[in-house]
């Protein structure tokens, strides 16, 4: 069994307090995962300066080629992962074992986070809008257009409470080594894999070790580091996300709500857009922000519901090495008990239609997990409950709703592809402020581009722009 040990600005600490993962279906051991508690970040945290200044004594460029090599690294390397040697191979099975996943969602997660590193200048050229990261690294500097800008960094380290849902967000926190500052991970409780091999790539490829701290542990870690770090990023459920609102320090990322909405002048060719919809709602299990969570449309909102569960209804749950598994389990099978149970009330509520009722029960249970399948409702009006609910599965709402209304309605939404031709609904939609990423055009709401922030700016919420003047004698 490995043991993943607690690293303190790159140095293994093994713990007196460990917790054990198991296998999601066997139930056998997998790791031996050593805990952290508040005190030790605490006292940690204090050496942060430190991460900073080993990581400003290499140029902007030379981190932006490193992590390209660590990217590599991850993705097929053999790396030094607790006590053991570590292959992609090794990597796949152990994240699926813990975490539910099927094998092949993640070796697609692991070529999503080699795709980002290795495209790092091109993404930071972008995230920064063209600005020299020689500025950012001094300070101050003058621009291409001859402007003096300062840039502040407003914390030597970035502090993450990560999940266990879905491997791919870890992409939003890549770029922080070519930008000069540390990380400080808590890992999701069964999903520490990607945090430990993306270290270990790191540091293989040349990035300082003293830069990098892994605090695996309860909550009481998580509200460690983001009450002792002055830039965290922490994912988590809607009450995470009304916890920390309004609170500048911590960027928080938490259901997407994303949708489809369908215009007017073309909700009668929906047809064409079926494929577009499904994938939305099914790629990567479900388990993404950016997976579709409604439909709507002002007309022919049944005729969709029922195309969607034709699509979706007969999905079935294949073992997690089966390539074309495309469902992921709840390893906490009670967790999927509850939900299930509230998605059957909002079901049986007046206006709203189960329209993947006839495929077959939704609910598997098994002998140490559970699997919800796809589930299709069909909403008369947007004030159903089910409109407004989000799940770590493919769980889609259909709403009928006038497209005048939508804007008004739709409440916060991550993605939002909307599919219209017509001009002054997309300068609307351009203009809600309730919408955070808008696609126009059939684009799958799970189609990024890494070009373009995700949810709010890395570089705005590290740095400050200040004004900066210098008068040198002669």
């Amino acid at each position: 069994m490995l043991n993943l040990p607690i690293i303190r600005w790159g140095q293994p600490y093994e713990s007196l307090e460990t917790s054990e993962l198991t296998h999601f279906l066997s139930g056998e051991p997998v790791a031996c995962v050593a805990q952290a508690n508040a005190g030790l970040v605490e006292r940690d945290i204090r050496k942060a300066p430190a991460a900073r200044e080993a990581l400003r004594a290499i140029a902007p460029d030379e981190l932006i080629a490193r992590v390209g090599r660590a990217g590599e690294l991850f993705r097929s390397g053999v790396l030094a992962i607790g006590d053991t040697s570590q292959s992609p191979a090794d990597f796949v099975r152990c994240q699926s074992a813990t975490t539910g996943l099927p094998e092949q969602m993640c070796r697609a997660n692991m070529e999503k986070n080699c795709f980002v590193l290795s495209n790092m200048g091109r993404i930071l050229d972008a995230l920064t809008r063209g600005l020299d990261l020689s500025i950012l690294a001094r300070g101050f500097g003058v621009e291409s257009r001859g402007v003096t800008v300062s840039y502040q960094a407003q914390t030597p380290v970035l502090g993450l409470v990560l999940p266990s849902n879905s491997p791919g967000v870890h992409t939003l926190w890549l770029p922080v080594i070519p930008l000069q500052i540390g990380l400080v991970l808590k890992p999701g409780s069964q999903e520490p894999w990607t945090a430990y091999r993306m270290a270990a790539a790191f540091v293989a490829a040349g990035i300082p070790a003293e830069s990098i701290s892994i605090y695996p542990g309860g909550h009481d870690v998580g509200n460690a580091i983001v009450s002792r770090t002055r830039r965290s990023m922490i994912f988590g459920g809607q009450q995470t996300v009304d916890k920390y609102r309004g609170n500048p320090g911590v960027q928080v990322h938490g259901p997407g709500f994303s949708k489809i909405l369908l215009g007017d002048d073309v909700v009668d060719r929906w047809e064409e857009y079926l494929d577009l919809m499904v994938t939305s709602v099914v790629a990567n299990g479900g388990r993404s922000c950016i997976n579709a969570s409604g439909i709507w449309a002002s007309r022919h909102t049944r005729e969709i519901a029922a195309a969607m569960a034709e699509r979706l209804g007969a999905v079935e749950v294949k073992p997690p090495d089966d390539p074309a598994a495309p469902l992921a389990a709840f390893t906490d099978r009670a967790a999927a008990v509850a939900i299930w149970r509230s998605i059957e009330a909002d079901l049986r509520e007046s206006g709203v239609t189960h329209a993947t009722a006839d495929f077959g029960p939704r609910l598997v249970e098994l002998e140490r997990c559970a699997y919800l399948r796809p589930t299709v409702a069909h909403c008369a009006g947007p004030q159903a409950a089910i409109a407004r609910k989000e799940f770590m599965f493919p769980l889609v709402s259909v709403v009928e709703c006038p497209q005048d209304k939508m804007l008004a309605t739709i409440g916060p939404t991550l993605v939002c592809t909307a599919i219209t031709d017509n001009e002054r609904f997309q300068q609307q939609l351009a203009d809600a402020t309730e919408i955070d990423r808008l696609n126009i055009g059939p684009i799958p709401t799970t189609q990024l581009d890494w070009l373009q922030p995700h949810e709010g700016n890395l570089i705005e919420f590290l740095y400050r722009n200040r004004a900066y003047q210098r008068r040198l004698e002669a």
